[in-house]
């Protein structure tokens, strides 16, 4: 199961790096991007709950499970606000979303570098 989790995570990881920075180097959201961002939601949880079936004592109140909590509202928030975007068909909140993006994928990487270094210290 462990392996499985680490598989979903990364698979987060990469999906919505290739949102973000896709988005980025294009200079304006698509629908493909939120795809992506939707994609990475989708395996962030999946890899948030299967590690979570790991340790007994299930959410901590800790640096890594405050900052993960953080990332995976902030990762819904960021997608429901491109689907506004995308749907309001607004060239500039197109243009400039990315700056969003990429404060939700740092604030992301926190917990994953954590929950890495966490797990290989264990």
């Amino acid at each position: 199961m462990l392996i499985l989790a680490v598989i979903f995570i990364n698979l987060a990881l990469l999906f919505y790096t290739i949102g973000v920075w896709s988005e980025k180097k294009q200079g304006e959201l698509k629908v493909w991007h939120l795809m992506m961002f939707g994609v990475g939601l989708l395996f962030d949880a999946l890899g948030t709950t299967t590690m979570s079936k790991l340790v007994s004592t299930g959410f901590e109140l800790n640096f890594h499970g405050i900052t993960g909590l953080l990332a995976i509202l902030l990762m819904l928030f960021h997608a429901s606000w491109a689907v506004i975007v995308i749907m309001s068909n607004n060239v500039n909140m197109k243009r400039k979303f990315h700056k969003f993006s990429l404060i939700v994928w740092i604030i992301w990487l926190i917990p994953f570098v954590s929950g890495a270094i966490f797990g290989i210290t264990r």
